[in-house]
């Protein structure tokens, strides 16, 4: 080859040789090394407060549903229950209207009946049903339903005087107003809360 004319130079060759190397890790000065794992470390220590956060939120969402979902089985255990009850109140009403009527057949027949009552009685109220007090109470609108109004001197104004049927809670719950006689003052005009042809009340959950 003629040393006169020497072989070109390839342009991308020059380039990477004129260009500067990016400096190595360890070319670092101590006081950038220093600062560039302070700014790593402070994101790791943002990256897991965030990882935390998210977890105890996840924590409490599961939490709260799984409290939802254990009280919602709770109602719907203790409403399915209320629809067993009401469904026997009118079982309990045959028995009472037979035990109220002039005893027929032998003694021992209608102490059969009376112990047949009691069973079905106790074993409903062991699972929470409760009569409503009525006879003798202060007419209340959320326990009582007034069907009729006497006018009566002898007892208190707003008296219950008579319950044509019972009424009863389950577990605290009004499950059935009571049916009321009421007594009122004479000559007072003022109808019965809830009485037939009055302001109806909304029955009460306790």
């Amino acid at each position: 080859m003629d040393e006169k004319h020497p072989k070109p130079r390839s342009p991308n060759l020059e380039a990477a040789q004129e260009a500067p190397e990016a400096p190595a890790e360890e070319a670092l000065a101590p006081e950038e090394k220093i600062k560039k794992l302070q700014e790593g470390l402070k994101n790791l220590e943002q990256e897991k407060r965030s990882l935390f956060d998210q977890l105890i939120r996840r924590q409490a969402d599961f939490e709260n549903f799984r409290k939802r979902v254990a009280r919602e089985q709770r109602e719907n255990r203790k409403y399915a229950e209320a629809e067993l009850l009401e469904s026997l109140l009118p079982v309990l009403d045959a028995f009472e209207r037979a035990l109220a009527a002039p005893a027929a057949g032998s003694g021992d027949y209608r102490k059969g009946v009376e112990l047949i009552y009691k069973q079905l009685w106790d074993t409903l109220a062991r699972a929470g049903l409760q009569r409503v007090e009525a006879v003798g109470k202060t007419f209340d609108p959320f326990l009582h339903h007034a069907i009729e109004r006497v006018e009566s001197a002898e007892h208190p104004d707003q008296t219950v005087l008579g319950e044509l049927q019972r009424g009863y809670l389950f577990k605290e719950r009004l499950l059935r107003p009571a049916l009321v006689r009421v007594g009122v003052s004479p000559g007072s005009t003022q109808p019965a809360s809830g009485e037939a042809g009055g302001a109806e009340q909304e029955p009460r959950d306790e």
